[in-house]
């Protein structure tokens, strides 16, 4: 919540809010039955990735993270192992990537390697360029189709049920 991504301060907002720090790392249970996994996202100003178990199911939400030039990030692939669902930052493509190092994104492709790799059930494609219109989406809806079936292109509305 801080310039030069995010011009509003925290101010704005019309109620109360209030912030409490989290440990990245350790499992913590918010309620009972209740586990949530974090892990450190590569990200400029930093970021966390959650995973949510409850009742034998587990999601994952992945986002404002850049890939790794050296390989599958292992604190995402230790975050997603074997998980129901993985909503993953999915803003650029391979293509596009290279004009956009550094930003703190990754692209869809690297998560169906990530989701392939991990034995992940439904890879959800999540935070779009914001540019994209809905014919480049169905697009790359069909390309992660055919690049690991079951794949989803997040939508406004959408529920998921594992």
């Amino acid at each position: 919540m801080s310039a030069p991504l995010f011009p509003v301060p925290v101010d704005i907002f019309a109620t109360s809010v209030s912030f409490h720090d989290l440990d990245v790392g350790p499992p913590m249970e918010p309620k009972p039955g209740i586990k949530l996994l974090t892990a450190p996202l590569n990200h400029p100003q930093n970021a966390t990735g959650y995973r949510v178990e409850y009742s034998g199911k587990s999601i994952c939400y992945v986002t404002d993270t850049e890939h790794m030039a050296s390989g599958p990030d292992k604190n995402i692939l230790r975050l997603i192992e074997g998980a129901d669902i993985v909503i993953y930052d999915s803003m650029f493509t391979d293509e596009e990537y290279p004009q956009y190092k550094d930003w703190g994104h990754s692209t869809w492709q690297e998560g169906a390697r990530l989701c392939a790799a991990a034995g992940v059930g439904t890879f959800v494609i999540f935070h779009h360029l914001p540019d994209r219109t809905d014919a480049q989406l169905e697009e790359i809806a069909a390309r992660a189709e055919e690049m690991l079936p079951g794949s989803l292109v997040a939508r406004e509305g959408m529920i998921l049920t594992p």
